[in-house]
This record gives structure tokens, sequence and C-alpha cells, in this order.
């Protein structure tokens, strides 16, 4: 009876000491609450088959992109199809960024300002893909706001650039939900007009874990442009070997 009076308050106690450890979004900041999201996003390492679709009011282009991901700085993105597109690559490691182009067999390494180009003519930019880390590092972040969505909090977002900071965004604002997933993420120029905005819309469960499967870029002016990513497959796993992020492995990955 003595040993039962013990163990009792012991399992209470060891109960509360889980609970306390595990990451609540009600007890994160705004940068809390955006690195969470980044790292949910991206995972330790992940693997990953999407479709890319570029819509613009005359055309549309298709492609699918074979990625990589390892912690918060390093992806490696690669057009499977179709053929005539099949084997460009773009590399990023912490702020540096390659791409190359199988026809002329050459690697071009891109200056930082090109960090927020369009990637293959879309309306996602290399940083967009990629989930980079500058959001986290490069901006101050407070919560402007809270909403719903699905009988969950959403936290608006709205992230300053540091004073210095290699941007090219005037301010960007995001839709972080409780459970970490991005809803949205709205950029602006200088003069704080909104130039274009990501929205999630179809979320899933893939790679073990509720996610972002169908999202949506779409700029501010134009009526029937934007580029849609649907996620095929989600790999989450703890880890992936240095040599899969290379400029070897760029020209001539390993799949």
């Amino acid at each position: 009876m003595k040993d039962r009076r013990i163990f009792f308050p012991l399992l209470i106690l060891a109960a509360l000491l889980l609970l306390t450890g595990m990451a609540r979004a009600d007890d994160l900041d705004a940068p809390g609450l955006v690195k969470k999201a980044v790292n949910y996003y991206r995972g330790q390492a992940s693997v990953s088959t999407v479709d890319m679709t570029i819509h613009r009011p005359d055309w549309e282009r298709k492609m699918t992109i074979e990625a990589w991901t390892k912690g918060e700085k390093d992806s490696i993105f690669i057009i499977a199809e179709p053929p005539k597109d099949a084997g460009n690559g773009t590399l990023k490691k912490d702020r540096e960024m390659w791409t190359y182009n199988p026809k002329v067999n050459r690697v071009i390494k891109l200056p930082p300002s090109m960090m927020s180009q369009s990637w293959q003519g879309s309306d996602f930019s290399n940083n967009d893909l990629a989930k980079s880390d500058s959001i986290m590092n490069d901006y101050d972040h407070s919560i402007e706001s809270n909403e719903n969505h699905e009988n969950k909090t959403v936290y608006v977002i709205k992230s300053m650039p540091k004073p210095a900071a290699p941007v090219v965004w005037g301010m960007q604002k995001l839709k972080i939900r409780e459970d970490f997933i991005i809803l949205a993420q709205e950029f602006y120029d200088e003069d704080l007009a909104l130039v274009k905005a990501m929205t999630t819309e179809k979320i899933e469960m893939m790679g073990g874990r509720l996610f972002p499967k169908v999202s949506r870029m779409k700029k501010a002016d134009a009526q029937d442009e934007f580029t849609m990513l649907e996620y095929q497959k989600v790999e989450f796993v703890n880890e992936l070997p240095d040599s899969l992020f290379t400029l070897s492995n760029l020209k001539n990955p390993r799949r």
C-alpha cells in the first residue's frame, strides 16, 4: 500500500514534466513560432517529390521536382520531368546557391541578390522553394493578431527586415497555425505594397505528419497568373549524407 501511495504521485509528476517539456504554440513568442514553423516544414532532413504548375493566361508549364533538405540551411532540387528539363538543378548551402544546366554542362554560382529571384520562371523564388532560414535570421517578428482556422488558433505575424539585412522585401506577413503549419505568407516591397502571396490550399497527412500538400503563389497585380506546388511524396528522416549537398551531386544526382 505504501509503495502504491508513492507510485501515483511519481506518475503524475512524470506526466507533468512530459507536458511542460512539449513546445506549445501559445508558449512561444513570434520568433519562436517562425522557427518552429520552418523546422516543421523541413524536419531534420527530408526527401520529397513535388509537382509544380506554372500558369499564365496563354500557356501552362508543368514539371516534377525531386528535393532533399537538411537542417535549416541545405537544400537541393533536381527537375525530373519533363525530359527536356530533366537534370536542371539548384543547390543551396547556407547563403550560397548554385544552378546547373545539363545541356551546357555548366554550374553557375548565384550572387546573394539572386536568392529572391524567380526559380525556373515560376512565382516562387529560390528562397521560397527552399523555405530558407532567411525569414528567421534576417527579420524581426511580432504577433499582429490572432485568427481561427478549423478550430485552431492562427497567429498573424509581421516580419520586418533587420537593419542592413541582405533582403529585398520591405515586410513579410505569415499566418502560422498553432500546429506550426504555415497557412499564408505575404511579401511586400519597400513601400509596404503587397507584391505576392503564398496560400496553403490543402493539408493532408504526409510523412507521418499534417503537411501543406498544395500551396499556391500568386502575384498581387496578376489576375490569371500563379504557380502551384503539389507534393506527391514527403519523407522525414533523421539524417542525410553531406555528399548529397555538393556540386558533384548537383551535376550527377543520386536517386
